[in-house]
């Protein structure tokens, strides 16, 4: 999740700044020091702000201790009515077999995570874990500002998504938005994920306009925005674009993609793909065609760039596919990132658990 902007009939999430931190010897202080900054810029009070250093500073000194590499990512995320600063964490492997003995205070086993997890659970709002035995674990956590009655997890946005930059790069080429509706049956939501040809700052340019764009446009037909895109992105190096709809009254997801966005529909143990046609958006012709794909009660809608493998099967992600989708988009960046190009993923799904 990201900024939100109002819509006429519904919010659009963009995808903000993720600060990325690799397992280090001073992960721990940076860690802290970068949670309090986004804490205080969400207006969290001070008791609020030590507890959210606090569920840091523990998941980086589990992710030192026990995993193989990993990362953390902070930012902030908002709803029209609040914000929050989440974090995840990323590692890879070992994983751990018994999630819920380790969220018990004070469990830990050679090899496994545990130290503080019970706490980091209780101190945060929102609360999720995957982990997948000897490949690696995601967790999730947000602190949101407001009153904690409000701080409802069944009241977030049906979509997240997550980037990261080349190895080297400050700033990331690959970029998302999305719009939320609500509809009598069930959200509707449009998404777009965006990979600014190349990385570095002219592949971020050519993301920020597709945002824009989208952000102007996100009320219209898949096919439509991508028009828009295909203007605006005209004298940038431009991008592959996939735009898709998802409508879960309706059990349909339409979509529009041109170039090596990958998308799919996963439901039931298979992944059925999004078609997108060849070319570069603002580059050679217009958009010309959508396609429609079907999307059953419990399917998920994943959108993702190159910098992502294209070979994961929904058969490697036991249990993943009922999280969270801000647990779903770390987990699947996290096992299939390529480290060598910028990276984003975008995941629709309405119901959290």
């Amino acid at each position: 999740m990201g900024t939100v902007s109002p819509v006429a009939g519904g919010h659009t999430i963009e995808g903000e700044d993720v600060v990325w931190l690799r397992v280090g010897a001073a992960l721990e202080a940076v860690a802290r020091r970068e949670a309090a900054r986004l804490a205080h810029r969400v207006g969290l009070p001070a008791q609020r702000v030590a507890e959210v250093e606090l569920a840091v500073t523990e998941a980086a000194t589990n992710l030192q201790r026990h995993a193989r590499d990993g990362s953390l990512a902070l930012r902030v995320v908002t709803l029209p009515d609040r914000a929050a600063v989440e974090l995840l964490s990323l590692d890879s492997g070992p994983g751990i077999p018994d999630l819920s003995r380790v969220l018990a205070d004070g469990v830990s086993s050679r090899g496994t995570l545990g130290v503080g997890l019970g706490a980091i659970a209780r101190c945060a709002d929102t609360f999720d874990m995957h982990s997948l035995p000897g490949r690696g674990t995601v967790l999730l956590a947000r602190f949101w500002s407001g009153r904690a009655e409000d701080a409802d997890g069944a009241a977030e946005p049906a979509v997240a998504g997550l980037t990261r930059p080349i190895s080297g790069e400050t700033v990331c080429g690959d970029s998302w938005a999305a719009r939320t509706e609500a509809g009598p049956d069930g959200p509707v939501v449009t998404a777009m994920m965006c990979d600014g040809l190349g990385h570095g700052p002219l592949a971020a340019l050519a993301s920020e306009r597709a945002r824009a764009a989208f952000r102007t446009h996100a009320q219209r037909s898949p096919l439509d925005i991508m028009r828009a895109l295909h203007e605006e992105l005209k004298g940038t190096r431009g991008a592959a674009v996939t735009v898709a709809r998802a409508d879960f009254a309706r059990g349909t997801v339409e979509s529009c993609g041109v170039g090596n966005v990958s998308g799919c529909v996963v439901s039931g143990g298979k992944r059925s793909a999004l078609l997108s046609l060849p070319g570069i958006v603002g580059h050679h012709r217009q958009p010309s065609r959508s396609f429609q794909t079907p999307l059953g009660p419990d399917g998920v809608l994943v959108l993702h760039t190159d910098g992502l493998s294209d070979r994961w099967s929904p058969h490697d992600f036991p249990g993943l596919f009922g999280r969270r989708p801000a647990t779903i988009a770390a987990q699947i960046l996290g096992q299939a990132g390529i480290r060598r190009d910028d990276a984003g993923i975008v995941v629709v799904r309405p119901a959290a658990p």
